[in-house]
């Protein structure tokens, strides 16, 4: 498997701009950079002076950029509002800016961050309002576990804290390399991996997080190939697939969803032909780790996923 640093090698370094897009390279370019305006030129200077008194003033629209913020020894002057997290009261002296996917851009005019910090999953709804507020902003790749400590290596070297991103990244690595010797040698099964939603499911891509952490832990996705994260896929097709595992993750409210996934795999016939229905060999992931972007939960995922697998 490839290291997060020679990562670095395939990407491009845009930290001169004041409008900075962290983008990832795993098995495609997740933003393109082009056309960022670059207003003042000595901002991330500035920025990176501040930070040696920790005084980087950063608002986070998410929970797991908050928690990345917090392991870089950064405290946001603004966090997100969250009903499966206590952000706020963990961070009492920030402001509280509204929901990931809306936040109050008025109130962040207000406050004036060096720069607002989002997840790339959202850029094409909150880059044009940033832009519009004249806002600071960057964009972190939390689709997979190498998208997210390559974001963390850009934004340590565009604020002056490489060795703690550093830090983070060898913690990383170090994991990795003792994860992977547990199943060296081994054949990691053929894998369908679905994400439920209240009333319907989507099948995920390895460009999605819960389908990275299973290629992380060796598996091979059926539905390997594609530059999307979600496909709409057929019971019928899903079965020509022939897949060893089946496992079902929920995007939100997961009593309901497992609740559905039951549901629909006890009364829709074709489940019962899948050979993984019929060996037993499916299974409901914990949704806390396997969400929609990535977080430093991921060392009990994948130990998740190598209990399943091996």
């Amino acid at each position: 498997m490839m290291k997060v640093q020679k990562l670095s090698n395939r990407l491009s370094k845009v930290f001169a701009k004041k409008k900075i897009h962290l983008s990832i390279l795993l098995l495609l370019i997740i933003i393109n950079v082009t056309g960022c305006v670059n207003q003042h030129p000595n901002k991330s200077e500035e920025v990176k002076a501040a930070t040696q008194t920790n005084d980087v003033r950063v608002a986070t629209t998410s929970v797991a950029i908050t928690q990345i913020c917090d392991r870089m020894g950064i405290s946001p002057i603004a966090v997100p509002k969250s009903q499966i997290s206590d952000i706020a009261a963990t961070h009492p002296d920030a402001t509280v800016i509204g929901s990931p996917m809306s936040p109050d851009i008025e109130v962040l005019r207000q406050i004036a961050p060096d720069y607002v910090l989002s997840p790339s999953s959202l850029i094409s709804d909150l880059q044009p309002k940033y832009e519009a507020a004249g806002l600071s902003y960057a964009f972190f790749n939390l689709k997979s576990v190498t998208g997210m400590y390559k974001s963390i290596e850009e934004f340590g070297a565009l604020i002056g804290r490489e060795d703690k991103a550093q830090e983070l990244i060898s913690e990383f690595e170090d994991f990795y390399n003792e994860y992977t010797k547990n199943h060296e040698g081994k054949e990691g099964p053929r894998v369908l991996v679905l994400m439920g939603l209240p009333g319907s499911y989507v099948v995920a891509t390895e460009n999605s997080y819960a389908g990275s952490l299973v290629e992380l832990a060796g598996g091979i996705n059926v539905y390997a190939g594609t530059d999307k994260e979600f496909l709409n896929v057929n019971a019928e097709d899903m079965l020509l697939q022939n897949p060893d595992i089946i496992l079902r993750t929920a995007h939100a409210m997961p009593d309901s969803v497992m609740e559905m996934f039951s549901e629909e795999f006890a009364t829709n016939d074709i489940w019962s032909h899948f050979e993984a229905v019929k060996n037993g060999k499916v299974y409901d992931l914990p949704s806390e780790y396997f969400g929609m972007s990535a977080t430093f939960e991921y060392k009990e995922a994948l130990n998740v996923l190598e209990d399943i697998f091996y």
